[in-house]
């Protein structure tokens, strides 16, 4: 356990945040940071090897994917994610909880994360049908590949995550929405708190059977939506969580906390901020889902360490951009005889060789290459970001360089 650990660096003066370090046995992560989402052990049309020289300072995989194809027995075989993927920083797997809830009521790559005012516990997408099931135990699902039956709890979520070898791993957790009623809300935040117990222990008694794999932090998961008080209960519960009882971790706590769930945009912060006004000082904090300039800098004056989103790649597959001046579709015609660079500030290998009336092009004969060329910038503007955020913390001018990279982004001028 010497090969984790965390230490604080520059305090956000009155807040919560801050700047640190989470040394990994894959190497150090300075915080804040943002990790990339590679959600098959590949972040979508860009080589390993890319996304080092962009800055990616650790990436994380999925594990419910990975359960599915190839198999979290091959990847273990094959030495673990990162050796499998040929990346040598750091990895983080999530639990596969928030894929076999997500895919398994029909939303797809997104969960019903909006109030609409009237609240209910079925919650399904429109048109489709249930394919997971929750008990108390765990949760039966049909894989969206095929349909075959599975089943999914802490023991199989740590088993799977410890084949899979990440340095960082996070306990299995029931995914509520803001749809859920409050009574479903407590009822689950008990069951998440029950599975985390058993995600602990189970995670203890792999480490000692594993000891020829370097060992891998375990994260608990708080949830609780929007409710102030679960979200703090949460919390407190968590911290005062041990494990390992009977083996040579007896005692042990979490290595870290993973804030998720349901929670709306706007509250965003606020609720990182009752999070981490609970959670003990010296452990990371990780924020699972976000990457809009706006969520960074609510995080991480909240107190996040650590955030990972797959929407800077996924937006990119469909032709949108980030700039320091807003977001736009790089196929829209006005691009077409444009010959200069995404972004003349951008230091990415897509600004320094290649045009947006290129690119443009790539989209319209629907070449591939189109997808690689703007996730590189998409990964690269947003990994930037949350460096500058840190720098800007150490250096004391937090608030000057969010007021002045927030009035930019959201004024969102079009660029010329």
């Amino acid at each position: 356990m010497t090969d984790f650990g965390f230490e604080v660096g520059t305090r956000l003066d009155g807040r919560h945040g801050r700047t640190g370090v989470l040394t990994t046995p894959h190497g150090r992560i300075a915080t804040p940071a943002f990790v990339p989402v590679g959600t098959k052990a590949t972040v979508k049309a860009v080589l390993p090897e890319t996304m080092r020289e962009i800055g990616a300072q650790a990436l994380l995989a999925n594990a419910y994917h990975l359960y599915l194809q190839p198999g979290s027995d091959i990847v273990d075989e094959a030495g673990g994610l990162g050796r499998f993927m040929n990346w040598p920083g750091p990895t983080f797997t999530d639990s596969g909880g928030f894929q076999v809830m997500s895919l398994g009521v029909g939303f797809k790559k997104v969960l019903a994360m909006e109030s609409v005012g009237v609240q209910r516990d079925d919650v399904v997408a429109k048109g489709k049908e249930r394919l997971a099931v929750v008990d108390d135990d765990g949760v039966t699902f049909r894989s969206h590949l095929d349909g075959s039956k599975h089943r999914f709890t802490p023991e199989v979520s740590m088993r799977i995550q410890h084949e899979l070898g990440a340095d960082v791993m996070f306990a299995f957790d029931e995914l509520t929405t803001l749809m859920n009623t409050r009574g479903y809300q407590e009822k689950s935040l008990q069951r998440t708190h029950e599975w985390a117990q058993r995600c602990l222990d189970e995670h203890e008694r792999l480490s000692a059977a594993r000891k020829h794999r370097p060992y891998q932090a375990l994260f608990a998961v708080i949830q609780g939506a929007q409710y102030e008080d679960l979200r703090r209960k949460a919390c407190r519960d968590l911290a005062a969580m041990r494990g390992g009882s009977g083996t040579e971790f007896d005692g042990s706590e979490f290595d870290g906390y993973g804030i998720g769930g349901a929670l709306e945009k706007s509250n965003l912060g606020t609720i990182v901020g009752w999070c981490c006004a609970e959670l003990p000082e010296h452990k990371p904090r990780h924020l699972l889902g976000i990457s809009e300039p706006e969520d960074f800098f609510a995080a991480v004056e909240n107190g996040a360490d650590t955030f990972d989103c797959v929407n800077p790649s996924r937006v990119a597959r469909n032709a949108a951009i980030y700039v320091d001046d807003g977001r736009f579709n790089i196929n829209t015609s006005r691009f077409r005889r444009d010959f200069t660079p995404i972004d003349e500030t951008c230091d990415c290998y897509t600004c320094a060789n290649y045009t947006r009336a290129y690119i443009h092009h790539l989209f319209k004969a629907k070449e591939m290459l189109a997808a690689t060329l703007c996730t590189i910038h998409n990964e690269r503007f947003t990994i930037r970001l949350v460096d500058r955020i840190r720098d800007s913390i150490d250096n004391g001018r937090y608030d000057e360089f969010k007021a002045e990279a927030l009035g930019r982004w959201q004024g969102s001028r079009q660029p010329h």
